[in-house]
């Protein structure tokens, strides 16, 4: 098979999502396939391509209804101006949305059949929020059956749908402490402000201009859910979120976000044929389902499937971005791997820099490429967990 490898990568920053008070999110009065057409132009610029030498667009979204609706991928083509002549494809794999296309580009490359593939990532959870996928009049339409029927209660629904108690359950199955979870959201925090303060994300972050609620003008440039002033006291102040007797808070989730994210894959050869210095090449991808009742259990297996096939043990990664869609995801996942805390979310998680769900795959994977650059590392993995009950982990490694 050809190798393949991630030739560009840049997202918009990611900003505080408030469904209920709107003109508190930075992106409040832009689409997100507008944030994406922002960025797919200026990527194929700094990676030195044309557009029309891309081959197949794969955009992803956990919600893709209402203005989310892509026209299977499509639309993001038209509002960049890029041929016509480039197919597109939408996926929903919920949170791992965008890992998704990336896997999808990825076996398209390696087994011949494209050279140059963007993968795209889009969620705009303020305009597109979760709450409204709840109503009998909402975009969606699950069939009930599920629900009620005796011969589906041991799926138990009500908790598979909401991620909040899926993760009180694989909390209370973890043999942690809500201290742990707490700890790791002030770790979040400061480790993303400190990375914000020395500009590390400024190269894969492009400034977007953005209306305010004031009717004025602002670039967004930076994530606007990190805080680096939180304390622990601060955390253990925070009442449960999901139910009384709980022990997730709004501290040891993920925030609400919106954000575009994009990325070039290529074969190394075409890579090497147009002077391209790739971040990093992609060495296995893994895939797995769970229990969605603890859907936060997901990156264990996925992992160990995506280790198994690029014959590699968890001591031989040096760096990893577990998605923090709450805390107790990569305290699990380090438990059950046995995984240095040093080595995962060096620059913060996804506590403080946000989860736009769907268009989060694309800025583990790029941002842990450019931590592999920084800390001139050789592999890295980035895992997510996934709504409903899966997994996904993509493997890379450092180009010399």
């Amino acid at each position: 098979m050809k190798e393949v490898v991630i030739a560009g990568y840049l997202r918009t920053a990611q900003s505080r999502s408030r469904p209920n008070d709107p003109p508190r999110d930075w992106f409040h009065k832009v689409r997100s396939d507008d944030l994406l057409a922002k960025l797919m132009p200026e990527l194929v610029k700094r990676a030195g391509i044309k557009p029309e030498e891309i081959e197949d667009f794969i955009v992803g979204s956990a919600i893709g209804v209402t203005e989310q609706w892509s026209y299977g991928g499509r639309f993001p083509i038209f509002l960049a101006n890029f041929p016509s002549t480039i197919p597109a494809k939408f996926v929903d794999q919920q949170c791992g949305s965008a890992m998704a296309g990336i896997h999808i580009g990825f076996m398209e490359i390696a087994m011949g059949f494209a050279d140059v593939v963007m993968v795209g990532g889009i969620e705009h959870m303020t305009r597109v929020p979760m709450g409204s996928l709840a109503r009998p009049d909402g975009p969606i339409a699950p069939n009930l059956r599920l629900f009620t029927d005796q011969a589906y209660k041991h799926w138990d629904m009500m908790t598979t749908m909401n991620m909040g108690l899926t993760a009180e359950k694989l909390f209370a199955l973890s043999g942690l402490t809500k201290e742990d979870m707490d700890k790791w959201g002030v770790r979040s925090h400061q480790l993303a402000a400190k990375a914000q303060k020395e500009g590390f994300f400024k190269d894969e972050i492009l400034p977007v201009e953005a209306e305010q609620g004031d009717g004025k003008m602002m670039v967004v440039d930076r994530d606007q859910a990190v805080r680096g002033d939180t304390t622990l006291e601060q955390m253990k102040d925070l009442k449960p979120a999901y139910r009384p007797d709980g022990n997730i808070t709004a501290g040891n989730s993920s925030p609400l976000n919106a954000a575009a994210t994009s990325m070039i894959l290529m074969s190394k050869e075409r890579a090497r044929e147009k002077g391209i210095r790739p971040l990093a090449t992609i060495r296995s991808i893994g895939f797995a389902g769970v229990d969605p009742t603890i859907m936060g259990a997901g990156p264990v297996p996925a992992s160990k499937r995506a280790l198994k096939a690029a014959g590699l043990q968890v001591k031989d990664i040096d760096y990893w971005e577990i998605n923090e869609a709450f805390a107790i995801v990569p305290l699990y996942c380090m438990k059950e791997l046995g995984i240095d805390p040093d080595r995962v979310n060096v620059m913060g998680g996804g506590l403080a820099i946000g989860h736009p769900l769907g268009a989060t795959g694309v800025r583990l994977t790029g941002t842990l490429a450019r931590i592999l650059q920084a800390k001139n590392a050789r592999y890295g993995l980035a895992n997510a967990c996934v709504g409903g009950g899966q997994g996904v982990a993509t493997i890379i490694e450092r180009e010399p």
